[in-house]
């Protein structure tokens, strides 16, 4: 019996050794290939603006009579290639402007705290720097939305309208028992290289979109590889529920607001009860906005650019009439 006991023990400690030895020859490939790829992501696609002494990456294309800003989800690696599905499609009747934060795409680390009131000034920032005026609709994705609403309750005179791409709202971290867990232990897949073994055909962003070309998407991965994670996006991440306490103590703001709501996103946090999720975004605006239920996942403006643009330009048409 202690014989068996032994080799079992020995096996145990064998399978151990060879698993932290393949971890660190995973770490260190991944290391090494974080130098090799440092040439893709070393020119930004749009213009670095300084704010607050370092460089905060902006994107503009387009003209018209409307300023639509983009305003990225939590954790997603490059906004700016992310969002190009549906700014493609509204850049040619607006003017459009993708802000990356710090810590997301081409944008800086910081150590600034993550609080609403640093985040919105230093958008505001950056946006002034790059020459873009307002007022804005801006078009926000999950998380930013806590973002969108603050802006508009704080600064109403600047924002137009809002189109809300399945955005958190007043209600969600409650009701859907938000945990940073899931942010830290992706954290460590991505440095620790584990997320070179994972296909890119299981992530929901647009690293996948027909709309980017080859280059494009290299440059993703790359941005992927290098920056999801952060330290930055992490510290904003602890500060997701005192921000939402914030936008939770003042009135919904007053300001043509459209959500897109995602059914799939629905099914997947409330299996059981699905329409609860559903209700969250009219519960919180007391059902006097515009909702449309879409039959796609939680990046909407990757899986339906063309539905999602075309009602974006319906409700633009509505908010001038």
């Amino acid at each position: 019996m202690k014989k068996a006991l032994k080799i079992t023990g020995k096996i145990i400690l064998g399978l151990i050794v060879l698993l932290l030895l393949a971890l660190l020859a995973i770490f260190i490939m991944h290391r090494y290939k974080l130098s090799q790829e440092k040439d893709l992501i070393s020119q930004p696609i749009g213009e670095m603006t300084e704010v607050d002494g370092k460089n905060m990456c902006v994107y503009t294309a387009g003209s018209g009579e409307h300023t639509i800003v983009f305003m990225s989800g939590y954790g997603t690696p490059s906004p700016i290639l992310d969002f190009k599905p549906l700014w493609n499609r509204l850049k040619e009747n607006n003017r459009i402007a993708v802000v990356e934060k710090f810590g997301y795409g081409f944008s800086d680390e910081t150590d600034d705290p993550r609080d609403i009131d640093t985040m919105l000034r230093q958008t505001r920032e950056a946006l002034k720097a790059a020459g873009v005026e307002g007022p804005y609709i801006l078009c926000p994705h999950s998380a930013s939305g806590i973002e969108a609403i603050y802006w508009a309750q704080t600064y109403p005179e600047e924002v137009e309208a809002i189109a809300a791409l399945d955005i958190a709202v007043p209600g969600y971290n409650e009701e859907t028992g938000y945990s940073i867990f899931a942010d830290r232990l992706m954290a460590f897949i991505v440095d620790s290289g584990l997320i070179r073994l994972m296909p890119t055909e299981s992530f929901e962003w647009g690293i996948n979109s027909p709309d980017l070309t080859e280059a494009e998407r290299e440059q993703y991965k790359a941005l992927m590889y290098a920056r999801r994670g952060s330290s930055t996006m992490l510290h904003e991440a602890e500060w997701c529920k005192r921000n939402m306490e914030t936008i939770s103590q003042k009135d919904v703001p007053d300001v043509p607001m459209l959500f897109f709501i995602s059914k799939k996103m629905a099914a997947g946090i409330f299996p059981s009860d699905p329409d609860k999720y559903m209700q969250l975004f009219r519960n919180y605006t007391h059902n006097e906005k515009q909702y449309i239920d879409v039959d796609c996942g939680h990046y909407i403006h990757v899986e339906e650019p063309d539905f999602t643009a075309a009602e974006i330009e319906r409700f633009i048409e509505d908010t001038e009439n």
